[in-house]
């Protein structure tokens, strides 16, 4: 029972809050509270151990721990996948803690969010914004739950704010393309690595909606006779590591695959062979583009040491190992001799290869150059267009010394602003084009319809061989009208396609 204990001419409240634990009332701001009677002291003690005995009781010295304190602890505590752990941490570090990390937990106002969101929107976009705001949520949630504090006062309460100009707020449209879209930018792709790798990936892609880590992360044994399976993904983590996990929201599917895709991804694991990677020891259907970091201090002859050694410059060098059928015989002799004599590995001077792709080298080098024509900037150098020659459409990159004196064209844009993720976006209107149920969409994206609809849906052969059906004529498409652009093609996947439909 609590009591009143006299303090001179007033009185304190005394109360129980676990055995030989005692507590005295105190107000807000913690200081103890003067009661002028017995009788009143002993109401308010009771009170509060009334709310012991119920569990609803919050110590009032809790709420006084800062929220820098509070979100260590909380994080330490979560167990999430390597990603969301990420995610989380660059939210807090970068955004909750420049502005709450003094602040007690208790003391966290709505307006103080609200001024925090203010200011955060008035540098980044509002969508990023409303994602840190919602991790700021989930914390002081977590907070609340412990008794640190009575609300939350990141809820965002319904009817409140501006109502005008709602739509600015929005990302932009997804920009997406057509089948022959996809091809031609696989092909280009393709001519700017030198190698198959990036014409089947980028047509797989377009074909499937695999995420971006599903296609890094695909293993041959996964890569099967009219079907893909999704069992895992290689996520790369800002520190560079690529994470072997499974894919997003545990989405494990098999996606079914039109017979001449079916033959692309076959036949390309049977000419490239995969061996498992050093990093994670397992085999993936696509490698990386270019040497591994720090192969460019390894010893050993380099591409300029064969353009030295046969008298020719370094993008001649690179066309030979590329493209040999663009390049003079006698040339072509000349360098392989030079090749032969310096042991000259491709993939840097230690001849190592980078395992994987990483995410913005196949983005800013690879695809983007493939859809709009242009190469980044990238210090000394300004953005400029890719310099191509002429022989064989659409062009062989010119690379070296004075690849743009010796080009003699450059590449028009295919799809200005489309993303590789786009290519997602590309195959599910692709799907609605034709007609594909949305339970089947949602099967091969991986994605999940919790509705009554959906529960009551279900998948047919039929369906299924309607959308093969499908996506088998818009690649016929594509490649009748690719065949009228040019008859061959200097990527040997696509040029063997070609070759039979001719």
């Amino acid at each position: 029972m609590g009591y009143g204990e006299k303090r001179g001419d007033w009185y304190r409240a005394r109360y129980w809050i676990a055995q030989g634990v005692l507590r005295t009332v105190e107000d807000e701001d913690g200081n103890t509270i003067r009661f002028t009677t017995k009788r009143e002291a002993a109401k308010a003690a009771n009170d509060l151990e009334a709310e012991v005995r119920k569990g609803t009781w919050r110590d009032p010295d809790a709420g006084k721990e800062t929220f820098g304190s509070f979100v260590n602890r909380w994080y330490e505590a979560q167990d999430l996948a390597a990603s969301t752990m990420q995610n989380y941490k660059r939210h807090i570090e970068e955004h909750l803690l420049p502005e709450f990390e003094e602040k007690a937990v208790a003391d966290i106002q709505r307006t103080d969010v609200d001024v925090w969101e203010k200011k955060e929107k008035a540098i980044y976009a509002a969508s990023s914004v409303k994602t840190w705001r919602g991790t700021l949520h989930l914390i002081l949630s977590d907070a609340v739950e412990e008794g640190l504090r009575d609300a939350n006062p990141a809820t965002k309460r319904r009817g409140r704010g501006k109502r005008a100009g709602r739509s600015r707020n929005r990302a932009p449209e997804k920009v997406v393309t057509d089948g022959l879209g996809i091809l031609l930018i696989a092909e280009r792709g393709s001519l700017l690595s030198g190698r198959d790798d990036e014409f089947v990936a980028t047509v797989l892609k377009g074909y499937t909606g695999m995420r971006w880590g599903e296609i890094v992360g695909l293993e041959p044994k996964f890569a099967r006779p009219e079907k893909v399976r999704v069992e895992w993904q290689l996520y790369e983590l800002d520190s560079g590591e690529l994470h072997h996990c499974p894919p997003k929201d545990d989405s494990y599917r098999d996606i079914d695959s039109p017979g001449w895709l079916s033959d692309l991804y076959l036949g390309h694991i049977a000419r490239a062979r995969p061996k498992p990677c050093a990093c994670h020891g397992r085999a993936h259907v696509f490698r990386g583009h270019g040497a591994v970091n720090d192969s460019a201090r390894r010893p050993g002859a380099k591409l300029v040491d064969v353009a030295r050694r046969s008298g020719v410059s370094t993008g001649t060098v690179s066309n030979v190992l590329n493209r040999p059928e663009a390049v003079a015989e006698g040339t072509r002799v000349k360098v392989e001799a030079a090749v032969a004599e310096l042991g000259y590995v491709r993939g840097g001077s230690g001849g190592e290869t980078a395992a994987h792709w990483r995410r913005t080298g196949f983005a800013t080098w690879l695809f983007q150059p493939a859809v709009t024509g242009w190469f980044p900037k990238k210090a000394p150098n300004d953005a400029h267009p890719v310099p191509v020659l002429a022989d064989t459409w659409p062009g062989a990159p010119v690379r070296g010394r004075n690849a743009s004196g010796r080009a003699d064209a450059c590449w028009l844009p295919i799809a200005q602003g489309l993303t590789p993720h786009g290519l997602r976006h590309t195959h599910k209107t692709v799907m609605e084009e034709l007609g594909t149920p949305p339970k089947l969409m949602d099967e091969r994206l991986g994605h999940e319809d919790g509705s009554i609809q959906a529960r009551y849906t279900h998948i047919t052969k039929g369906m299924r061989k309607r959308l093969m059906d499908g996506l088998t004529d818009q690649w016929e498409e594509s490649l009748a009208a690719r065949l009228t652009l040019s008859p061959r093609s200097s990527v040997p996947a696509l040029d063997a396609l070609l070759r039979t439909r001719r």
